[in-house]
């Protein structure tokens, strides 16, 4: 995998005690199927023992020998194989977290009725661990009412159904209905398989979360901007669907695949953010404002670029302030909508956060250090979470995606109380 921001097998344990988790991955008849190939792969290479069960018209898309020889365990598509087994049970009983990768819309309609009339569909009835479906198909069947609501009865049964892509479809066809990239389905299920007792306990919430930097143009070429990479961002958004949430990711040149499930909107200024977060978060239960906004932009703009040899030295580029965005979400929020908010500091971090804390208003606020090889750009962080009622609560430098998943805590401990 080439995106640094992603999780690879070999950096990560297979969970967070370190124990070989085993997985059942059922494959719909679905152009998309070839993609699973790539994750069973990078399951197996994590240290997982994955069991595929394809559906038998999936066979004429990726044939048994192929999943055979990914997994290293036979195949079987009905209930008759290996009867001695009760494979039709056993599957489901066994299974530490059961993924259906492409879900097409048959499975899906199958699933939500509790049908049973293959072994997949055995083994999602039987199944007592987490269910998560990565649905593929054209973006009519996708937004078809029928299909919404059969989506809608599997969340609401806790089952996590990861939201399409959009993208290039089969034949000439693009739009919302694209298997997600494997690399970021399997940062999903990692992040799900180590989730333990926060599993599923984002399910119904829609999240806008921002990430990235702004940049403020000064002429067509040249821009002021700031090092963030939009790493937390997105370890938000990861994290944040892995837990079941809905979530929309407002990302301000950021150069990373898009999350597994994350709607994905692209700005580039601060003045885009502004109006693209004031919009999108009247829907939202929790807005988080993870990316670095640029406080100033320059308040004259240059059609043409700027020569060097137009001038002996270069005129003073003259600054305006740029909308407060956090401070004018808390100013429009609904009720019940939970603010979260970050403060990048280079000295007095804790001091500068509270004030920050109390200048904006929002519920939580992120406050972590940054400077030379801290933050901007690296897979780790540390930092401080405080809450408007005063508490606080260190987290120690490690992955971003374990940072984030205290942020959710502590959000979900407000959604709650």
């Amino acid at each position: 995998m080439s995106n640094a921001n992603s999780s690879s097998p070999s950096s990560v344990a297979t969970n967070g005690e370190g124990k070989t988790k085993r997985i059942v991955l059922g494959v719909c008849a679905g152009i998309a199927a070839y993609k699973a190939c790539e994750l069973v792969r990078l399951l197996t290479e994590s240290g997982h023992e994955v069991v595929v069960v394809p559906t038998r018209e999936s066979l004429n898309f990726v044939g048994e020998p192929t999943w055979a020889a990914l997994s290293g365990h036979p195949v079987a598509t009905d209930v008759w194989s290996t009867v001695h087994e009760v494979p039709h049970v056993r599957l489901g009983q066994s299974a530490d977290l059961v993924v259906v990768a492409p879900a097409t819309a048959d499975t899906l309609a199958r699933a939500a009725q509790g049908l049973a009339n293959d072994l997949l569909t055995n083994t999602l009835l039987t199944a007592q661990c987490p269910v998560v479906f990565a649905p593929a198909m054209h973006t009519e069947m996708w937004e078809h009412p029928a299909t919404q609501a059969n989506v809608a009865t599997l969340r609401g049964r806790g089952a996590i159904v990861i939201e399409p892509a959009v993208g290039r479809l089969t034949g000439s066809d693009s739009g919302k209905g694209r298997l997600p990239d494997p690399a970021e389905l399997y940062a999903v299920l990692n992040r799900l398989l180590r989730s333990g007792p926060t599993r599923g306990d984002l399910s119904g919430q829609h999240i806008v979360i921002s990430a990235g930097g702004t940049r403020e143009s000064i002429d067509p070429v040249r821009y002021l901007g700031n090092r963030s990479s939009g790493r937390q961002g997105y370890a938000l958004a990861r994290t944040a669907i892995a837990r079941g949430a809905q979530v929309t990711l407002v990302a301000a040149n950021v150069g990373l695949p898009t999350p597994a499930g994350a709607e994905l909107v692209t700005v580039s200024s601060a003045t885009d953010m502004h109006a693209t977060m004031l919009d999108l978060s009247h829907k939202a239960d929790v807005v988080v404002m993870a990316a670095a906004v640029a406080d100033f932009r320059p308040l004259d703009y240059r059609e043409s670029k700027i020569k060097k040899s137009e001038l002996a030295e270069p005129d003073p580029i003259r600054l305006t302030k740029n909308p407060d965005i956090l401070r004018k979400l808390v100013e429009k929020r609904h009720p019940g909508q939970l603010i979260v908010g970050f403060a990048a500091e280079t000295d007095n971090v804790l001091e500068h956060g509270l004030s920050k804390l109390a200048r904006k208003g929002c519920d939580l606020l992120i406050v972590n250090e940054v400077g030379a090889d801290l933050a901007f750009g690296r897979p780790d962080n540390a930092a401080v979470i405080l809450a408007s009622d005063g508490s606080r609560a260190s987290v120690p430098r490690g992955p971003k995606e374990d940072i984030a998943d205290a942020i959710w805590d502590s959000v979900h401990s407000r959604l709650m109380s």
